[in-house]
């Protein structure tokens, strides 16, 4: 297991982390969490011997394989596949160890080789690999390309791809979601799900923590705390923990106080609207979390637009894309004020178009595309960073925006976005990803737009920022649609969600569970439609009997233990259920309580990973019956 005793680190004359201890043991999946600077990157630098303790000692099994994202990517000639490949380096070793072998007709030594490429799981790494590019949104012919030929953002999914393929004990991640899209980030949880060593996980997006995580691991006030669970079960934790120091009290009490207000006011029109609903119970969980987030140093919010006119957009028939290339067609969609829309779909299939369309970025090809003559829109998107003047400081910036505006006015608001002092006045040139990305967010609040355009906003924030985002949106009156691979932000802002795919736009029915479970489907019919078809010899009725009968008795043991791990399901989620309802209840963190809500937190943090691992073992029952069931029925198909 990993020990980190009582370390300190610095970082300069920074001191990062005081007096610091944690133990992390094999097997564990552990979220990494704390401010920006606080000192996670270092940890991870420590762990793989790039860093060393200034006191203190940290531990770990010197026979440990530790896999973890490269941040470079070389422009090289080698294909996509052969880069991830690149990534095992035991596998290249011992290819190049056979080749020489071979050339030296030494028959003894290939035969050792063999027997190490066929333990290496050498003869089926190919597909192994070719997976986990089409999981991260790779296609069939993008796989050959030449890795020169990708953007930034696609080669650091292939260094990605090149740490999942490698063998590891320990594998640590560093923001892995900030270059993928929705549909990718769900396929990567539910690698990292599977997977059996060891991880440790720096993400600022909730509910991929939830959903890959049983522990997480904050770094607060130069010091590691540990908690058992996922992000959700952390926020209670640290709830608890900050409301017997009795930090912030009023200041919690009057921010929930202002968030109820909001949902009194939306439940009124949540009738009409599925979707609406959810939204409701997402505000009311932040509402009990809210207080954990007292300490943020964010706090902003839209003002009211100069005008609202109804309806802001309008398009009819529209078609949209590049030149003669038609990326999306016959486009039908009202923006009025209040509309909340996410955009769900695979990468590549338009979503950015639309967003961009909408931007007036780039002009419809055809159709009708009316908009309003008080429209203003405020669009944000990754590339908008690149438009910032490195030499002008955030002050500066605003300042072109207004120049009626005093100078302690423009302070006072960058203030919300956490430019104080000297860093208002400093240049952005040196700013660091996540700061140019506030900056972005805080010029386009100051503009106070009716239409928010918002491509993939949380890449590079972190957790407290993506908090005061969300809690923004949320009173915004205009119209919104918004791209993100963040379901908590998605959930909890977007009233209804579209699906972009095959060229087109449509209401989705559902919300992201369904949505889930519709990529799943998709899968499994293009595997089922990838699968060879083969033809089968003619078998008479009699025969046919014989084998469904010994194909039934060949089954049940494996349907027995799907039905046993069904019922253990349901008695945990039962379990879960009674726990939440406990937890509902605000008597419960009252200090009389304190030994009952400690008791509740374990045992929800025990529950929890339980029910994954019952979950996961279920789905890959589940998978592999429908294969073999589909694999028996294909013997009789055609007949």
């Amino acid at each position: 297991m990993i020990q980190i005793k009582q370390i300190q680190l610095l970082r300069g004359l920074k001191v990062l982390l005081n007096d610091a201890s944690a133990q992390i043991y094999p097997g564990h999946k552990v979220g990494l969490i704390g401010a920006n600077g606080a000192g996670k990157s270092s940890l991870f630098a420590l762990l793989q011997g790039q860093l060393h303790v200034d006191a203190g000692e940290c531990l770990m099994p010197s026979v440990w394989q530790i896999a973890t994202v490269a941040q470079e990517t070389p422009a090289s000639d080698a294909s996509a596949l052969d880069y991830v490949l690149d990534g095992d380096k035991r596998l290249r070793s011992l290819q190049a160890q056979l080749q020489q072998a071979e050339h030296a007709h030494d028959g003894e030594k290939i035969a050792l080789i063999h027997q190490q490429l066929d333990d290496a799981g050498a003869y089926d790494v190919q597909s192994r690999a070719a997976n986990i590019l089409a999981g991260l949104g790779f296609s069939e012919a993008q796989m050959q390309h030449a890795v020169r030929a990708f953007s930034g953002g696609w080669r650091m999914r292939l260094n990605l791809a090149q740490a999942l393929i490698c063998p590891s004990d320990l594998l640590l991640l560093d923001e892995p979601t900030n270059h993928l899209d929705l549909d990718a980030v769900i396929w990567l949880e539910r690698w990292l799900q599977k997977y059996k060593g060891t991880l440790i996980l720096i993400s600022h997006d909730k509910a991929f923590l939830d959903a890959t995580v049983q522990h997480i691991l904050s770094i607060e006030q130069q010091t590691l705390f540990s908690y058992t669970g996922g992000y959700t079960a952390y926020l209670r934790q640290r709830s608890e923990r900050l409301r017997q120091q009795q930090i912030a009290f009023d200041r919690q009490q009057e921010k929930a106080a202002h968030l109820q207000k909001f949902i009194d006011r939306f439940r009124a029109k949540a009738s009409k609207a599925r979707q609406a609903q959810s939204r409701i119970k997402q505000l009311e969980r932040m509402a009990e979390l809210l207080p954990v987030q007292e300490d943020s140093p964010f706090s902003f919010e839209f003002a009211e637009p100069s005008r609202l006119p109804n309806p802001l957009v309008t398009m009819e028939k529209v078609q949209a894309g590049y030149g003669e290339k038609v990326i999306l067609e016959s486009l039908k969609l009202n923006l009025v004020p209040g509309s909340r829309i996410g955009l769900l779909g695979r990468n590549g299939a338009g979503k950015s178009t639309l967003i961009k369309l909408l931007a007036e970025e780039i002009q419809p090809l055809n159709g009708q595309y009316q908009t309003s003559a008080g429209l203003k829109i405020g669009y944000f998107a990754q590339h908008q960073l690149e438009y910032l003047r490195p030499e002008d400081s955030p002050l500066r910036h605003l300042q072109r925006l207004d120049k009626q505006a005093t100078e302690q006015q423009l302070r006072d608001f960058l203030g919300g976005f956490a430019f104080h002092g000297d860093a208002a006045l400093s240049p952005v040139a040196p700013f660091s990803g996540g700061e140019k990305a506030r900056l972005v967010l805080a010029l386009l609040v100051y503009q106070k737009p009716n239409l928010l355009l918002l491509d993939e906003p949380t890449n590079h924030l972190d957790l407290d920022m993506r908090q005061a985002l969300n809690l923004a949106l949320q009173s915004f009156t205009g119209a919104m649609v918004l791209v993100s691979h963040d379901r908590f932000l998605l959930e909890s802002v977007c009233d209804e969600f579209y699906l972009v795919h095959d060229g087109q736009v449509s209401q989705f029915d559902g919300d992201l569970n369904d949505y889930r479970q519709f990529l799943l489907t998709q899968g499994q019919q293009a595997a089922q439609s990838a699968s060879p078809k083969t033809s089968a010899p003619a078998v008479d009725r009699k025969q046919q009997k014989r084998l469904e009968a010994e194909f039934r008795q060949k089954m049940a043991p494996l349907k027995k233990q799907l039905q046993k791990l069904e019922a253990q399901m349901q008695t945990l989620q039962a379990d879960l259920d009674n726990i939440a309802t406990q937890l509902a209840d605000p008597d419960i963190y009252t200090a009389e309580q304190k030994t009952r809500l400690t008791e509740l937190l374990r045992r929800e943090g025990e529950l929890k990973p339980s029910l994954e691992e019952v979950e996961m073992e279920w789905m890959t029952l589940l998978e592999e019956q429908e294969q073999q069931e589909q694999a028996f029925a294909s013997q009789f198909a055609g007949q």
